[in-house]
Parts: structure tokens; C-alpha cells; sequence
């Protein structure tokens, strides 16, 4: 009988009893994730695809494994007597207590109404070679002709989240199911900032159906700057917060981030059409002296020097829920006096 092997990246069934030393193919290392790359720590190719990592071929061989990985072992619990005699045999130490800064220590957060201050910006030689080669890309497309107004069979539709293909003029009354945001990916967990329906599963995230119906966009706009999504990640460390975007070739003539210290406005013109902007109600209150733009070829960095040491529990600040009225409480009261008159 076939059993499944337990190998990362195999997940095949095979004949325990039929088991040669190279019938395997895995992954011995762990899954890595850092800036945007995807990868596994036994070999070094990465990529920033999902279904690619999904899809990257064992580095390794070796005979399947059958054995199921342990489930974590729960500490033990001890016994009053045990602990006082483990705590015993633990090494003295010195013990420094760092206490929270006091309700009345802490910085106030200033009103979101304050004035806007562009942030500086720094161009790395990166871009400025990416942004040479596009111009001279650009000039010799110029002289060719292009047939813009045709769709051609088999176009996919340029909304995010729809998977839908042009198959002949009968698709233009399909109803287009897509996501109006951008995908957000921030400590394993992978969502839509539109409808915010989190997943830590690389294929559950690809298949979320789309929160808004609409009509399929097949070919980019002809004149003017088309705005789009485009996917933007952030982390922490104990002074900044960064936010990373990634939009490749930025114009840094067109493209500009303003802020206050509550308040982000991002907005960018990058690879010539594209337009991407995104208002920010900071959950935290930044320095915006002390804060910058890096731009790079293949993104742009927002680094905010926070104005107090202390960790983000979100990015963005959520809206504030509004308490409901007096007179749809009194309704909902009458609604219910009203059934249990009823029965």
C-alpha cells in the first residue's frame, strides 16, 4: 500500500517497500521570505512569484520519508516544590525593569490637519541606469506603428484579481469580479486592502474572488497616466518604520511622497504610464524631519523615523466606529417590544 512522503516539496505517495535512496526529490532546508523574495535556504534560486516558489523543483535527493514531522512538545507542568528548585539552580543575574512611558510622558498625537511637508528623496544609480535605457528604448518604438484600437484573442483582463480572458466581443458583457486595492503581505499574512481578507496560504490568497464588479479593462488607457494598484509591504525596527513599494523605473521628476507627522500622501509615476498613488493615516506619529524616500529600479523605500521608541501594532491607523443612533436603538427596541408582542 502507498504512503505519502513527508519530504518538503515532494508530497508524492510511494511503496515503502519499493524505496530507492534517489526515488525523492525535496527541499531539506526551511522556506525564506525577505524582501519580497520567495525561497528556500538549501539553494539559492528565489523569486517573487508565488506559483514559482510553489513550483521550485527539490534541490536534493534522497529516499522518501514516511515519518509524520512531531507535533511541538508542551513544557511540562512542575510542581511548586520543582520550580523552587529550578529556580535555585538557575545563575543570579542582575535585573533591569525598563518601564513604559506614563499616560502623561507620552507624546500626544498631533491632528492630521497639520501642514504637508515633502520628503526628501534620494535617487540610487540603479534607477538613473534603468531610467536611460528606457529613454532609449522609448525613442525607437516611437518610429513603429501600433494598432492600439484591436484586442487581440486570449488578453487577459487588467483588473487585479480577475482571471478572465478576452475570447471575442461576447466577453465585453461579462461581469468583471476584481479587487479595486492592492495586495498587502505583512508577517506571513496576505490580503487585499479593499476587502482585507486575511490568509497566510500563498493559493487561497490567488483565488480570492473580487469585492467589486465592474467591467473588464483589456487594454491600458491611450492618453494620460493610468492609475493602478500596486503592491507595497512595511516593517519595523525599533526607530523606523519603512514602507517598500514596488513599482520599477519611477520617474523622480513626477513622483513625490508629502507628509505630516500623522498623515502619508504617496505619489508616483513609474515604468512611463503608470500612476500610482495612496493616502496613509499613520497608526503611530513620525518625525518628518528626520524621515526620507530611497528610490531604486525595482522600488521605492518610505523610511519614517518614528517620534517615540515604540512597536506599530498596524500600519495604518483604522477608521473610528461610529455609535449608533439614538433613534435606530429606540427602533430596534420597538421591533422587539413588537414580537414578543406578537407571539
Amino acid at each position: 500500500m502507498s504512503v505519502l512522503c513527508y519530504n518538503k516539496g515532494c508530497g508524492q505517495r510511494f511503496d515503502p517497500e519499493n524505496n530507492q535512496d534517489d526515488a525523492c526529490t525535496h527541499h531539506p532546508g526551511v522556506p525564506v521570505f525577505h524582501d519580497a523574495l520567495k525561497g528556500w535556504s538549501c539553494c539559492k534560486r528565489r523569486t517573487t512569484d508565488f506559483s514559482d516558489f510553489l513550483s521550485i523543483a527539490g534541490c536534493t535527493k534522497g529516499p522518501h520519508n514516511k515519518e509524520k514531522p512531531p507535533e511541538p512538545v508542551k513544557p511540562d507542568v512542575k510542581t511548586s516544590g520543582e520550580k523552587k528548585e529550578l529556580e535555585a539552580q538557575k545563575p543570579k543575574f542582575n535585573e533591569y525593569i525598563i518601564s513604559a512611558p506614563k499616560p502623561q510622558e507620552a507624546i500626544h498625537r498631533p491632528s492630521p490637519d497639520e501642514p504637508m511637508v515633502r520628503l526628501q528623496h534620494k535617487v540610487s544609480s540603479s534607477l538613473k541606469q534603468a531610467l536611460e535605457k528606457l529613454k532609449v528604448s522609448e525613442n525607437i518604438s516611437e518610429t513603429k506603428e501600433e494598432d492600439g484600437d484591436e484586442i487581440k484573442i486570449g488578453t487577459s483582463c487588467k483588473n487585479g484579481g480577475c482571471t478572465k480572458i478576452f475570447e471575442g466581443p461576447s466577453s465585453d458583457s461579462d461581469v468583471c469580479s476584481f479587487h479595486s486595492g492592492v495586495p498587502i503581505f505583512h508577517e506571513g499574512m496576505k490580503y487585499w486592502s479593499c476587502c482585507k481578507r486575511k490568509t497566510s496560504d500563498f493559493n487561497t490568497f490567488l483565488s480570492q474572488e473580487g469585492c467589486t464588479k465592474g467591467a473588464h479593462l483589456w487594454r491600458k488607457k491611450d492618453v494620460g497616466k493610468k492609475v493602478v494598484p500596486c503592491r507595497f509591504d512595511w516593517h519595523q525596527t525599533g526607530t523606523q518604520v519603512i514602507i517598500s513599494i514596488y513599482a520599477k523605473n519611477a520617474v523622480p521628476e513626477l513622483s513625490y511622497v508629502d507628509a505630516n507627522s500623522t498623515t502619508l500622501n504617496i505619489h508616483i509615476i513609474f515604468d512611463g504610464e503608470k500612476e500610482f498613488q495612496q493616502d496613509i493615516s499613520l497608526w503611530g506619529v513620525i518625525d518628518v524631519t528626520k524621515s526620507m524616500v530611497n528610490m531604486m529600479a525595482a522600488k521605492i523605500e518610505v523610511a519614517m523615523k518614528k517620534a517615540e521608541p515604540m512597536s506599530w501594532a498596524r500600519l495604518d491607523l483604522p477608521p473610528p466606529i461610529t455609535p449608533p443612533k439614538e433613534n435606530d436603538e429606540k427602533k430596534e427596541e420597538g421591533d422587539s417590544e413588537d414580537e414578543d408582542g406578537d407571539e
